[in-house]
């Protein structure tokens, strides 16, 4: 890498560092904390914005985005939340033969699926781990955009998939949406009542493992 475009890269992480740092900033005390014109810290954070590492909030101050949110989960955080949901999601396999997902919010308005627990059927959904799906039109988005109704899951026919119905339920921390739990069944298994039994028993779960999270985080 030649030295200008090293030094571009160190000047864009010292404003991501910034930001992060601070929570909340502006362009001109980003700019000042990291020594840089205000020309040159607006087109790094326009790159950065682009990219979904920051954001820009109502009054126009930067914030962490999304991307930067999901690769730091991915680091620092998915291992731990696979580890604490995996019991939870073997015991709702065990209970429904069918394949159950953990999800958390991903890059670009989407979710991204980090853990499943396959079903046994012949007929299953198969492995997504890795992927992402829009947020919009999903089981998972709608909760993980906090639009869950009262029973405490959310059921979607037929929505990023034309066979597939899929349940589910969010997981909190403090009050905080940070994941979704979800079963994802071929529709012509999947009659009303059972989609009725699978979402009590995800919402259950995702209680019980949101309880688990809230204690963690006030430790």
């Amino acid at each position: 890498m030649s030295e200008p475009s090293t030094r571009t890269v160190e000047r864009a992480l010292s404003l991501l560092a910034d930001v992060c740092e601070k929570g909340s900033t502006t362009l001109a005390d980003a700019a000042r904390a990291v020594d840089l014109a205000p020309s040159t810290a607006l087109r790094l954070l326009r790159t950065l914005e682009a990219s979904g590492f920051v954001r820009r909030d109502a009054e126009g101050s930067y914030r962490a985005g999304s991307r930067l949110m999901q690769l730091g989960a991915q680091a620092l955080g998915n291992e731990s939340l696979i580890d604490l949901c995996h019991d939870e999601m073997v015991a709702l396999e065990a209970e429904t033969g069918e394949s159950v997902y953990l999800s958390v919010e991903g890059h670009a308005d989407s979710a991204l699926y980090i853990a499943i627990v396959e079903g046994s059927h012949s007929v299953r959904h198969a492995n997504w781990v890795g992927r992402t799906i829009p947020l919009e039109g999903s089981a998972a988005g709608l909760v993980l955009r906090g639009a869950t109704p009262e029973p405490g899951f959310v059921v979607i026919e037929r929505g990023i998939e034309r066979d597939v119905t899929a349940v589910a339920a969010p997981l909190t921390a403090a009050g905080r949406v940070v994941a979704a739990l979800s079963i994802l069944v071929p529709t012509y298994r999947m009659s009303e009542s059972d989609a009725q039994q699978c979402g009590e028993l995800l919402a259950a779960a995702a209680r019980r493992l949101s309880a688990r999270l809230t204690d963690s985080s006030h430790r």
